[in-house]
């Protein structure tokens, strides 16, 4: 990536959440080797017809009583002083009619990711974006069922939600402070609304951005090292919570809340691999979690868990 981006060769990178399977090609390689990708409006799969046939989806979470032994172990250390905020996720086994490859073409978010026949991201959420010697990160923390009355008034003055938001918020600062200077908040936790399958959800956000070094481009590898994992799907403070995670979690995240990104030669764009569903022999598997705070309510956290777990198609 360092030297790809001081030669300014666009490239696509795809790394997983422990960093041990992490791939970097050419972006004009990528379909080649059977992974797509949406930016916005920047893809590299072509005008798509898409044959829409019923959708079904069916989702079977881990049981509460199993949620609970590793929310009781989370919480445990929190009492102890250990974390702040820990990101606390789980495999649902789900069932739908529709391929990986459907479900990429077919759902409506921002970046998109199909990695051969083997995952599929759909995710609403920016890791970080560079362009012109500036960084940016987009940290998302809180999330709510539209349809609740006075949602966004609740989740905004809610306390564990904003106790949440502000942890995460001053550890994406402290993250961007370790590769860039000037690092301020431009914007605190505004909503985003997103449309699922079954429902309207709304996420909080905030904008966090820095200033790098002239050379930049030559150290992007070096950059996003640094700054991984990703802030919002671990927890603070970053080392112990890590260690927490993998105390509690009853499964290997792999490739889900890893990043993947492109760098076009010119800007770096990049997202966190949530929303994610991944193909195991015949199965689906979405793995989605939330953010465990000391103020936490393990029913709440459960129905959050379960509530992220949708398809964007509608």
């Amino acid at each position: 990536m360092n030297q790809w981006g001081k030669e300014r060769k666009p490239f696509i990178f795809i790394l997983d959440y422990e960093l041990k399977n992490t791939l970097v090609l050419p972006l004009d390689e990528a379909a080649k080797n059977n992974i797509y990708f949406t930016f916005d409006n920047l893809n590299n799969t072509g005008v798509q017809d898409i044959k829409k046939r019923e959708f079904t989806f069916r989702k079977f979470p881990v049981s509460y009583e199993i949620f609970k032994k590793s929310f009781d172990h989370v919480m445990t250390e929190i009492k102890r002083g250990n974390s702040f905020l820990t990101n606390l996720t789980f495999p649902t086994l789900i069932e739908t009619n529709l391929t990986l490859s459907e479900i990429f073409n077919r759902s409506e978010a921002p970046y998109k990711l199909l990695f051969k026949d083997q995952f599929v991201v759909f995710s609403p959420e920016i890791f970080v974006n560079i362009s012109d010697g500036k960084i940016a990160s987009y940290p998302m923390k809180g999330t709510i069922d539209a349809s609740i009355p006075d949602a966004e008034t609740k989740i905004l003055n809610d306390p564990k939600e904003t106790a949440e938001h502000h942890t995460i918020v001053d550890l994406i600062r402290n993250d961007l402070s370790q590769v860039a200077t000037n690092v301020k908040v431009e914007k605190f936790r505004f909503i985003n609304k997103i449309k699922t399958n079954d429902k309207t959800l709304l996420q909080v956000s905030s904008e966090v951005t820095g200033q790098l070094q002239q050379d930049y481009h030559g150290h992007l590898g070096n950059i996003l090292s640094e700054l991984l994992p990703a802030g919002s799907i671990c927890g603070a403070p970053k080392k112990k919570t890590l260690e927490i995670i993998s105390q509690s979690e009853i499964y290997k995240r792999g490739y889900y809340s890893g990043i993947f990104g492109i760098f076009d030669g010119t800007d770096l764009k990049s997202a966190v691999m949530i929303r994610f569903i991944e193909k195991n022999d015949e199965e689906f598997i979405f793995k989605s979690g939330g953010g465990i705070t000391f103020f936490s309510d393990p029913e709440a956290e459960y129905q959050e868990l379960i509530d992220k777990v949708y398809v964007p198609i509608y």
